[in-house]
């Protein structure tokens, strides 16, 4: 698949209002199924703009992306109090076993997924905890998003979570994205 990063030069792209046609903050919110003392993690939070959306639900949001000009880009835009930047990818995720109440993913699956990855989303997850992922789906147009052979079906992210022990709850399949909700 992809297995890169957003370019910085484009991040102004990924502050554009319309991408909540993919995923908003309230059907975010719902799948994520937040308490007010949660911690969250923000998988490639890129300039921050779903983070910014989830923080305000939660006890911490850690703002996890490998690119630290994103982190420079979230920093312009505004960090809320509850929000905490880490630079690191999520292969190699610097928290403690089950320290995550839940984890999210907007359009960046792609960029990361393998065995690995999922197996340490696994061990950063308390058990029980949920993972949501939304991407550009292999079934989609590839109109907009990266091109369709760097994106997975739903039935490759079902099959990545379910090796990783996370039982897959919800699959929803759309015109151009997927959204998978999980629990450890």
């Amino acid at each position: 698949m992809g297995f890169h990063t957003f370019p910085t030069d484009r991040a102004d792209a990924l502050e554009d209002p319309s991408r909540y046609r993919f995923c908003s903050r309230e059907e975010l919110v719902e799948m994520l199924a937040l308490e007010s003392d949660d911690v969250v993690a923000d998988l490639g939070s890129g300039t921050g703009f779903y983070s910014r959306e989830v923080a305000p639900f939660v006890e911490t949001l850690y703002a996890v992306d490998v690119q630290e000009e994103m982190h420079e880009r979230h920093r312009e835009e505004g960090v809320s109090e509850s929000v905490e930047l880490v630079a690191a990818g999520v292969g190699s995720l610097p928290f403690a076993d089950d320290e995550l109440d839940a984890a999210f993913s907007i359009m960046t699956h792609h960029e990361y997924a393998d065995d690995e990855t999922m197996a340490e989303l696994a061990r950063v997850i308390r058990p029980g905890g949920r993972l949501v992922t939304v991407d550009w789906s292999a079934t989609g147009s590839g109109e907009d998003g990266p091109s369709v052979d760097e994106r997975f079906g739903p039935d490759d992210v079902t099959n990545h979570l379910e090796a990783a022990d996370f039982t897959v709850e919800r699959v929803h399949d759309r015109p151009e994205t997927l959204a998978v909700v999980a629990r450890r």
